[in-house]
């Protein structure tokens, strides 16, 4: 089955024509890096793939159901099953690293945003709290605030926080782009890890040529809203993957052969 399926998606922000027939597909369990030059698309794409911006044209499939055939509450419901780690972290800097976890479970309908506060909050979900913080190594900051950690810190406790989520689906959006090389790779290596542990699907855009090389089942290029790369990891070159950031590239100028011949519209 499908994680995620997209079919001709356009996108507009008034005149400018963001996504411009763009289709993929994502098997789950598949874990997928895009890459792709700033204002190409790819943050549009990802609030597209999980609800928080519309699209114009076309067709998204998550977990086998159709985002423009969902009510606002089976929206709601169905962003439960998609996890999403940012570039910024997101998390509430004047509380415990443990409340932050504790607020991953908020969503799931039989807990809430007031049972997941660390006050009331169930043994059953105090245990889990701890269980992820113990998973990304950091049970024993339970108690710290958050703007006592280090950038690596931070992403870590947003890790622990979409495990609490129990989402299928992680998208991770850049999540080392604020981190030094030393702790952005230690999180790749966290994150790849926690996901092939529960095969969870995974769609990470990444700028790191170098990272992307090693990590994931296939490799997704964009350029102006477009997909004109896609193949398994091990089959593309770092110089293919940089064409990706080159401007006035033609879709049958990038190789290997697996793209289409069509015309790629300058960035």
């Amino acid at each position: 089955m499908k994680a995620i399926s997209v079919h001709n998606l356009h996108k507009h922000y008034g005149q400018l024509h963001v996504l411009r027939g763009l289709t993929l597909e994502i098997t789950r369990g598949e874990c997928v890096i895009l890459l792709g030059a700033n204002g190409c698309g790819k943050s549009t794409l990802m609030r597209c793939l999980n609800g928080l911006t519309s699209h114009d044209q076309g067709e998204i499939t998550i977990l086998g159901d159709s985002l423009t055939h969902l009510s606002k509450p089976q929206l709601r419901q169905l962003r439960r099953k998609v996890g999403v780690v940012f570039q910024q972290f997101n998390l509430v800097q004047n509380v415990s690293v443990f409340q932050n976890v504790l607020y991953g479970a908020k969503g799931q309908q039989r807990f809430g945003l007031l049972a997941s506060l660390a006050c009331l909050a169930t043994h059953e979900l105090r245990e889990r709290a701890m269980a992820s913080l113990e998973r990304v190594g950091l049970a024993h900051k339970a108690h710290a605030d958050c703007r006592q950690l280090s950038g690596g810190q931070q992403q870590r406790v947003a890790i622990a926080r979409t495990l609490m989520q129990d989402a299928e689906i992680i998208i991770a959006d850049e999540p080392i782009a604020s981190l030094d090389p030393k702790a952005g790779k230690e999180i790749m290596d966290l994150l790849l890890d926690v996901v092939s542990e529960r095969r969870l699907t995974v769609l990470c855009t990444l700028h790191q040529l170098e990272l992307a090389q090693q990590y994931g089942d296939r490799i997704i290029g964009m350029k102006a809203g477009q997909i004109v790369l896609d193949t398994p990891r091990q089959q593309v070159a770092l110089a293919t993957m940089q064409q990706l950031y080159q401007g006035d590239v033609r879709v049958d100028q990038i190789s290997p052969p697996t793209v289409d011949n069509a015309a790629l519209p300058t960035s």
